[in-house]
């Protein structure tokens, strides 16, 4: 359903496992991220009726997942560590285009997102299937599902305000440029790392 090229290898769970308070952590501050790039969206359109009801509710969802992992880390005797720079996204901002008309910037946006969905979806997925912790392979289960919803809601909103951009054609190199990168990531207990 994803359409990524390359899977994770599911040892890099045991990477994860050596430092759940890292994992964690990295985990809550992507959730931040995520509600603030759906309210980046929001500002940037606020004319999009549609969209900006629909940015609002994934806003709110992303930050009730962090409040979430945030819980878990505080039940854990954990402590949120500060926020970090994440090389993957960074990485992937870099493919983003910067040209083109305010539309085609947002289509661009949307695209980004759904790729970031996409990879968060799949390392879920590993980490339901792997991780030893049954609360937290139960967690991941069901965030899992969330981040699938997020990545076709981006990809159907792209679709529905292509203009100049053909989103097949552009999601299809999205697709092949996130496989050229995501061979150097893996090998942390980040989310992305």
């Amino acid at each position: 359903m994803l359409g990524l090229k390359l899977a994770t290898d599911p040892r890099w769970v045991n990477i994860v496992e050596s430092n759940i308070e890292e994992i964690l952590t990295d985990h809550a501050w992507c959730e931040q991220k995520a509600a603030s790039n759906a309210i980046y969206i929001i500002v940037n359109n606020s004319e999009k009726e549609e969209l900006v009801t629909e940015m609002t509710r994934i806003a709110l969802e992303e930050m009730e997942h962090f409040q979430m992992v945030h819980n878990i880390i505080k039940e854990k005797g954990l402590v949120l560590g500060r926020e970090r720079k994440d090389n993957y996204v960074n990485d992937l901002v870099k493919f983003a285009k910067k040209d083109g008309s305010r539309n085609d910037a947002l289509v661009e946006r949307l695209l980004f997102a759904a790729m970031i969905e996409a990879r968060s979806c799949e390392r879920f997925k590993v980490l339901s299937e792997n991780i030893q912790d049954p609360e937290l392979a139960q967690f991941y289960r069901d965030l899992m599902i969330s981040e699938a919803g997020h990545y076709t809601t981006f990809l159907n909103f792209a679709k529905q305000y292509q203009e100049n951009i053909n989103v097949d054609t552009r999601w299809k190199e999205w697709i092949a440029y996130e496989s050229s990168i995501i061979t150097k990531y893996g090998k942390q207990e980040t989310v992305h790392g």
